[in-house]
């Protein structure tokens, strides 16, 4: 792993990001697990292992699509079912009629963004969440249900008003109770604020939180708020952003997936049949398994080493992770490239780099990709 710690050490001393976490592992082996630089160019506050990130869009895979899986094979949601029915404020001719499994895949029409914070940050905090339905309720589709796909956070906002309408729970309650509970993890959380503060935050020393953003809106250095502005303007919790963690808590998780995906038998709250459903093949049109992005070649952020059966996912923050289901690697990054602004864009070339390394460094080389 000589050429993976050199890479970081570069990543650091070339502005990619201020500092970072690697872990690698093979199988149920941790490989490889690091840290590189600083939290923030300020107080120089060393990177460890323990150093939480904000996690960004992981929180599609890890918390969303987690509750997702977890519900469906529980049978209390079907991924036929549509959002009309689960959630009353979802009626409008366009929407009512769109299915979980078409937003779980970014086929539903949604488009990508859009900055409702502006407006939703003018409202009381207790009637944000019913305005955001309206919003998400009237907004035009950019194409039709099922004839595209496009990534989008507001597709993955729906889905998490559609858990707390169903559970009666809010997403970060839900989250630990259906899925970080059950597997033991204690470093991924949200970290709610405001009316949301009652699900009990956790309190984390801010030595501990690499910042983010010297955000314009908000006139601060984002540290420990959510980086996402829709998802700060919810109280912190939602279900395309919000989520908090560390590369470990990220790995009990995803081991925990490859596991079940394997057939092993495990104290699980994930079953092989329903990981069999949201992992097994990509959904047509587009690149994405149920709550996971998969490698695009030939430009993939994954590198060139990962075989067609990986699932993973970017976080804009500059968090990532790649599962190679096939040959049962992992690889998580952990970075805070957006600090101290988002105009640094170095860890588009760094990512397929520093992957090709640590596939490299466990046996893997790109001749081994059945995409090449």
């Amino acid at each position: 792993m000589d050429q993976v710690s050199q890479l970081m050490e570069e990543g650091v001393r070339e502005g990619v990001f201020p500092g970072a976490v690697l872990l690698a592992a093979q199988g149920p082996d941790i490989i490889f697990h690091q840290a590189f630089g600083t939290t923030n160019q300020e107080g120089r506050i060393p990177v460890t292992t323990h150093t939480v990130y904000d996690l960004a869009s992981l929180t599609k895979p890890l918390a969303t699509a987690s509750c997702m899986m977890v519900l469906i094979q529980e049978g209390r949601l079907c991924l036929s079912d549509t959002i009309g029915r689960l959630h009353p404020g979802f009626s409008s001719p366009d929407k009512r009629n769109l299915s979980l499994e078409q937003i779980l895949s970014h086929t539903a029409g949604f488009p990508a963004y859009r900055p409702y914070y502006e407006e939703l940050s003018l409202l009381k905090p207790e009637s944000r969440k019913g305005r955001l339905v309206e919003l998400l309720n009237s907004e035009p589709l950019a194409y039709a249900p099922g004839q595209g796909c496009q990534y989008s956070d507001l597709g993955y906002m729906a889905l998490g008003l559609i858990l707390e309408e169903v559970s009666g729970l809010p997403l970060d309650a839900l989250t630990s109770r259906l899925v970080f509970d059950p597997l033991g993890i204690n470093d991924l959380f949200f970290m709610p604020f405001g009316l949301n503060a009652r699900n009990s935050s956790p309190v984390i020393p801010k030595s501990r939180i690499a910042p983010t953003e010297s955000c314009p809106w908000r006139k601060t250095v984002l540290h420990g708020q959510v980086h996402d502005d829709n998802a700060w303007v919810l109280g912190g919790v939602a279900g395309h952003a919000g989520l908090f963690g560390t590369a470990l808590g990220i790995w009990r998780l995803l081991d925990a997936v490859r596991r079940v995906f394997l057939g092993e038998a495990v104290d699980s709250p994930f079953s092989h049949s329903a990981a069999k459903i949201f992992l097994g093949k990509r959904r047509i049109p587009g690149t994405y398994v149920l709550g996971y992005d998969t490698p695009t070649p030939p430009e993939s952020s994954s590198g060139a080493a990962f075989s067609p059966r990986t699932v993973g996912h970017l976080g804009f923050t500059g968090a990532s992770f790649w599962l190679d289901l096939e040959k049962q690697a992992l690889v998580i990054l952990l970075t805070n490239r957006v600090h101290p602004t988002r105009n640094n864009g170095k860890i588009r070339i760094f990512r397929p780099k520093i992957h090709n390394a640590a596939m490299s460094a466990m046996g893997f080389s790109p001749l081994d990709n059945l995409f090449l």
